[in-house]
């Protein structure tokens, strides 16, 4: 049996779900970081932790043709990334492998898992940039993403997979901070002002949104803070004040204040326009999206016959591009303020076969189930817990003949399917890369009633 600090030479054999090599060793998986399958190397045990161990790399003797130097600096200490020392050919062999991996071992499934979809832009991608705040050692200010496994701040002036005019934007912020001596906020004690800068870009249009998380309600500085930030950024169209209090690692809280523009940003996805608030969710990596929803809705197979329902509708995108095919499309979504934005969508996009409800989406099926009332198709776009046992019993019951499942844990999506899988046949498994760089994938997943 390993022991800490034992020594071993060993072949990397395959991939953890978040992109650790693995090795065995007395048929014990020892997970080790920054290797590649393939790759031989001196590993030293650091962590037995019953089933398995953790190692590092101490000597690695040979180099995989796969292998990349990870061109941010940041990224070995970063935890925002975890696998650009992997080409991306080789990232996206990973994603599969994994997706495939859990669907047989959690969901058994051992159909075929397609090719994932590549993304045309693996580095700065993401539309959507939150950072905290915080103080190095000399006490001056700073922003970031935290270090790998904990709460420490790394300073971090570029992110590669954030798109580059919103790194700049965080900086103007930052600059504006500094000079007028905001301190970041201590939720112990509940000192300080400074908690996170939010900043989200619309692609299509352009339009930016800069929302400063703050820990209190007054801020002094909010007219100086809008002057500034509208001669640096023309393109601005909203900017938030955002007050979070609460002890807790979600960065958006419960009350805003809007300090200039409309409140949110217009994008458009599909040749639609949708508003984007601060709290709206609302996919990162643009491009990629077009080819998710796309391709959930192709495997779909809408008529224009039918009746469509999308649970966890939000604020209503893949309702109106689904509504393009069907009858008519029924979005359900329990979030007041996004079925609001969705309402605005359709109207916005002058679209009339569709209608938003503020429910659970359980119980309104099982209701609509119990008046006789059917859907041909239901897709759920769900967080990345998945859907509720209420949510797939309901399914059972209305028991509509195509099923379309949009998810970001493939081990979710596993327990999801395992669950249906007496009244409902996986056809097509569909990875996409939303999220180059990280170990992170979406699936699409299709299912008929048997």
């Amino acid at each position: 049996m390993p022991t800490l600090n034992r020594r071993f030479r060993g072949t990397c054999i395959d991939y953890t779900h978040d992109g650790k090599g693995v090795f065995k060793i007395d048929q014990l998986p020892v997970f080790v970081e920054n290797i590649l399958v393939g790759e031989e190397a001196d590993i030293l045990i650091t962590n037995h932790r019953g089933k398995y161990a953790e190692g590092r790399v101490e000597n690695r003797h040979t180099t995989s043709p796969q292998r990349e130097t990870p061109p941010c600096p940041f990224y070995e200490a970063c935890g925002g990334c975890q696998i650009q020392h992997l080409s991306y050919t080789e990232q996206l062999k990973m994603k599969k492998s994994r997706v495939a991996e859990v669907l047989r071992r959690m969901g058994d499934y051992n159909g075929k898992v397609m090719d994932v979809i590549p993304s045309e832009i693996p580095f700065q991608y993401r539309n959507k940039v939150q950072f905290p705040f915080g103080k190095n050692d000399k006490g001056e200010l700073i922003t970031g993403l935290y270090r790998k496994g904990t709460h420490q701040i790394i300073d971090i002036d570029q992110c590669l997979i954030e798109q580059a005019d919103t790194d700049q934007i965080v900086q103007a912020v930052k600059s504006f901070c500094i000079e007028n001596h905001l301190e970041p906020y201590d939720q112990k004690y509940k000192k300080g002002f400074l908690r996170h800068v939010m900043v989200r870009k619309a692609t299509a249009t352009g339009e930016v949104m800069v929302v400063l998380v703050t820990g209190k309600v007054n801020f002094p500085q909010k007219h100086a803070f809008v002057d500034f930030l509208q001669k640096q950024i023309p393109q601005i169209k909203t900017i938030i004040q955002n007050i979070n209090p609460e002890f807790t690692d979600v960065v958006l809280g419960y009350r805003e204040h809007i300090l200039f523009g409309p409140g949110f940003i217009e994008d458009m996805l599909g040749g639609l326009r949708f508003k984007i608030a601060a709290k709206s969710f609302y996919q990162v990596n643009p491009v990629q999206t077009e080819k998710l929803y796309q391709k959930a809705l192709e495997l779909a197979n809408i008529q224009a016959t039918d009746l469509v329902l999308d649970a966890y509708s939000g604020v209503g995108t893949m309702t109106l591009l689904a509504a393009q095919r069907a009858k008519h499309v029924t979005g359900v979504e329990i979030v007041k303020d996004a079925v609001l934005n969705a309402i605005e969508n359709a109207k916005a996009n002058q679209i009339r076969n569709v209608s938003f409800i503020e429910a659970d989406a359980a119980p309104y099926m099982i209701e609509r189930t119990s008046k006789g009332k059917q859907y041909d198709v239901v897709i759920v776009d769900p967080p990345r817990q998945g859907c509720s046992v209420e949510f797939l019993n309901a399914l059972k019951i209305m028991k509509p003949k195509r099923f379309v499942y949009v998810s970001c844990e493939p081990s979710s999506l596993a327990r999801d399917i395992k669950i249906l899988s007496d009244l409902y046949e996986v056809k097509v498994v569909q990875p996409v890369d939303m999220f180059s760089q990280t170990y992170h994938v979406e699936t699409v997943a299709s299912l008929s009633l048997k």
